[in-house]
């Protein structure tokens, strides 16, 4: 049987003669070869496959490319809204350029992320988007070398989010968008603050973290560290954390800054259930304006990242560094809600 038999039974040796032309020229027409084909040759077979309704066989075609037209994208964590709003962004990119994605969960594992970037090297994607905070120095000399061998072989490669590796970058403003945070935070009367982050060494976190401390500072405030609880980048790390504070007492406590929003939330079901009211009691603010942070009570102030652009820039990215619409940061923006009423008399 002809490897290349689509599913209406027409073959490649079918359109060839319907064509009139070689067998080696229709192959070269419909599977992108780099050899050129005649405009006038070209032009016949596609109208000869459309009129036999053939349709190539994709794995064929990776042999004879070096690359399928897939994108291989890496996450995180797929049920976290961050990322499937990354996804969203990438998915549409795709689309516009004639490419299917596929996704995987790296479950934030270096050791994870590593093996799922050399079994999809052997899948020959067109483009490998990495999304997801890393640990500063996670395995970086491995997943470097492979990632610059399946950019040797003919793929392209862009990460979301700061690292320190050689290759296209997206990255978002998140020490700016915590510092425009803390200062509008102050501005509507906040003075005493505490945080809920990630592990030390965890990028965005840190990145986060950082910048809330030096948009306090420049508000004469500031952030003891002693009221910084470490948790998992999590829901239920939120939720862990915002016990351990509630645990050592929240009388001195006016805002609780969560790094995510997805540990936003948590911290708002763990004040609730210990008899707080969020937004009255104690005010709670996070970061990534996920759709869930619009339904939730209260209302979730956050830094909103356009995270459907963010994917479509990663795509872009990849697919031509020089694009000037895929350079510079992702700007963010402080959206305030119910979760962080002005104090009074300020």
């Amino acid at each position: 049987m002809d490897r290349e038999t689509p599913r209406s039974g027409a073959t490649l040796h079918d359109v060839a003669r319907e064509a009139g032309v070689s067998l080696a020229t229709a192959s070269r027409a419909i599977n992108g070869s780099t050899r050129k084909v005649n405009d006038e040759y070209r032009r016949r077979v596609l109208d000869a496959a459309a009129r036999l309704d053939y349709s190539p066989n994709l794995s064929a075609q990776a042999v004879a490319r070096g690359a399928t037209m897939t994108v291989a994208l890496l996450v995180a964590d797929i049920a976290d809204p961050y990322f499937s709003g990354i996804a969203a962004g990438v998915v549409r990119e795709a689309d516009h350029e004639g490419l299917i994605v596929t996704m995987a969960a790296t479950g934030r594992d270096a050791a994870r992320e590593l093996e799922l970037v050399r079994t999809l090297r052997g899948q020959r994607p067109r483009v490998m988007i990495l999304a997801g905070s890393r640990h500063t120095a996670d395995r970086e000399p491995a997943l470097a070398d492979e990632l610059a061998a399946f950019e040797a072989n003919g793929g392209r490669v862009a990460f979301v989010g700061g690292h320190d590796l050689p290759f296209r970058t997206v990255l978002v403003e998140n020490a700016d968008g915590a510092d425009a945070l803390a200062r509008t935070l102050a501005g509507i009367g906040y003075r005493r603050f505490a945080a809920i982050a990630g592990d030390t060494g965890l990028t965005t976190s840190d990145d986060r973290l950082a910048g809330f401390g030096a948009g306090l500072a420049a508000s004469g405030l500031a952030l003891d560290p002693g009221r910084i609880v470490r948790s998992d980048f999590t829901r239920d790390g939120g939720y862990d954390g915002m016990r351990q504070l509630i645990s050592a007492g929240l009388d001195d406590i006016d805002l609780v800054f969560a790094v995510n929003d997805v540990m936003a939330v948590g911290a708002l079901s763990a004040l609730r259930e210990a008899g707080f009211e969020p937004g009255r009691d104690v005010a709670v603010a996070g970061f990534d304006d996920i759709p869930t942070v619009r339904d939730v009570t209260p209302t979730l102030t956050t830094v909103r990242i356009p995270l459907d652009e963010v994917g479509r820039r990663a795509l872009r990215r990849a697919l031509d560094g020089d694009a000037p619409d895929a350079a510079g940061a992702v700007p963010t923006e402080v959206v305030l809600r119910a979760s962080t009423p002005p104090i009074i008399g300020h």
